[in-house]
């Protein structure tokens, strides 16, 4: 397996920090969080951010540390869910190094996100029905970008052994 860099893509809570870290581990990479790289270089958290700055600064933000994250090696990166969506970040991360999607249908994210010990702030507060609208719509306009990855894996029941696996074929 030669892949300088990894890039784990998906909807919030498909699994990419917690696979991503396994995986870094289990090939000697370096592992790196998106979002977390990001709050670390600007001070303040994804939701202060965006309350502050707004989402274009944000979004300018992740194509840095895009940028920064492409000249290094041996990393495996948890991007933030939207960011493959914006300023051509997907075409940039399928340039740089591997895609993988991870996939989940709907009900199992809406169980996965009703279910989190933490709450993410995009979602803080919504009701069952506003969850599941939130989730089926968002993903609706994700889906194209993310489905431009290298690879699509099934995040269902996913296992370290079947990602890697995923990606030696």
């Amino acid at each position: 397996m030669n892949h300088r860099r990894i890039f784990l893509i998906g909807f919030m809570g498909s699994g990419k920090t917690t696979h991503g870290k396994v995986l870094a581990k289990k090939l000697g990479y370096r592992f790196m969080d998106m979002d977390r790289y990001i709050e670390q270089e600007n001070g303040m958290s994804i939701p202060r951010i965006f309350e502050s700055k707004g989402e274009e600064a944000f979004r300018e933000m992740e194509k840095a540390a895009l940028t920064f994250m492409c000249r290094e090696d041996q990393l495996v990166i948890a991007t933030g869910g939207g960011a493959p969506c914006h300023l051509d970040n997907m075409t940039r991360m399928n340039r740089c190094g591997l895609t993988i999607y991870l996939y989940l249908p709907p009900a199992a994210l809406f169980q996965r996100l009703r279910d989190a010990k933490t709450k993410r702030p995009l979602i803080r507060g919504k009701s069952r029905e506003e969850l599941l609208d939130y989730i089926g719509k968002t993903l609706r306009g994700r889906e194209p970008f993310y489905r431009e990855a290298h690879i699509v894996v099934d995040g269902m029941n996913l296992t370290t052994e079947r990602l890697i696996r995923s990606i030696e074929t």
